[in-house]
């Protein structure tokens, strides 16, 4: 009943439907994630040193960069279903970054250093903060799963990702240092990327649209996002510490229900994902916030997060 309700609020009470909204009103900056025409295009706008590109995910920026790149590669097997890649179903994970980012959940939760905070590095993504740790999984994970899936083609370099200042154990950085840490979680990505998968999925017939084919993607697409974080859930448990109790809550609630979300195979396309995220809290939670009734969050806020809460407990008690 929870996400089947949470579900049906985000389709019937979206402030965008799809009737309102066309790819003409999608050239307005907030539809697309904070920054993004900043972000890196191209792998090759990445450092390049030492025969490698060198990405910083604790920039940013640059993780939305590796985001970028993983939509345009693969935009040409959208092209069936529109114009300027809005139908891929990659959109969901840099949307989720983008509102990460803009709703202050990247910060250092325990204030003691300046790492996401104006004033000090603004761009700058905590290891500190559990939703930076968890979204490290949705982000570069894909991105080696996809480099090892040939999405990029042949690179002339090989792609290395700098390590944080803390936790290095926690993150692998390679594609050969993540094969070998966590190999059937790569696999898992490696086989959304295949090419060959995407050629089956969307390079169709331009005056058909196979949703059974599209909804082959989204099972894969959703197998391998639900196996990261469940990976990555147990091993940044106590980084919930710094955050409030009803922070810490969401955080954990919104987990479990990535599970039911998942299982509808519920698309993560641009407007879709623009419509859903509308929902979602627009700053972190504080000691002072109490559900149903926080009164700076719409009627609807409430009750997706109330409905995400319940979703957690029915499952707690039911094992």
């Amino acid at each position: 009943f929870g996400i089947r309700a949470l579900l049906i609020a985000t389709v019937t009470l979206s402030p965008v439907t799809a009737t309102a909204w066309s790819e003409k009103d999608a050239t307005g900056e907030d539809v697309y994630p904070p920054l993004w025409d900043l972000a890196p295009e191209n792998l090759l706008d990445f450092l390049v040193k030492g025969n490698k590109i060198v990405i910083n995910a604790w920039n940013y920026q640059e993780r939305l960069g590796v985001y970028k790149n993983l939509l345009n590669s693969s935009a040409k097997y959208f092209t069936a279903f529109g114009s300027q890649n809005f139908a891929n179903i990659l959109w969901g994970l840099p949307l989720q970054h983008g509102w990460q980012f803009r709703t202050g959940r990247l910060a250092d939760p325990s204030g003691e250093t300046s790492c996401g905070y104006e004033g000090g590095d603004l761009l700058c993504i905590s290891v500190r903060s559990w939703w930076s740790c968890m979204n490290y999984y949705l982000a570069v994970i894909p991105f080696l799963g996809a480099v090892d899936a040939g999405l990029f083609g042949q690179l002339p370099y090989e792609v290395e990702i700098l390590p944080p200042e803390e936790r290095t154990a926690d993150f692998c950085y390679s594609v050969a240092d993540c094969r070998s840490r966590l190999p059937k979680l790569m696999d898992d990505w490696k086989a959304y990327f295949q090419v060959n998968n995407f050629r089956v999925f969307f390079h169709i017939f331009p005056a058909t649209v196979s949703s059974f084919k599209v909804d082959d993607a989204l099972r894969l697409m959703w197998k391998a996002h639900v196996a990261s974080i469940a990976y990555a859930l147990p091993k940044f448990q106590d980084s919930l510490k710094d955050l409030s109790d009803p922070e810490a809550s969401f955080g954990e609630d919104w987990a479990n229900g990535v599970d039911f979300i998942a299982a509808t195979h519920f698309s993560t396309d641009l407007l879709t994902t623009n419509n859903f995220q509308a929902f979602l809290p627009q700053r972190m939670l504080t000691e002072q916030d109490d559900l149903p009734s926080i009164s700076d969050f719409s009627p609807q806020q409430n009750r997706v997060l109330l409905s995400l809460r319940a979703l957690h407990k029915a499952n707690q008690l039911t094992g």
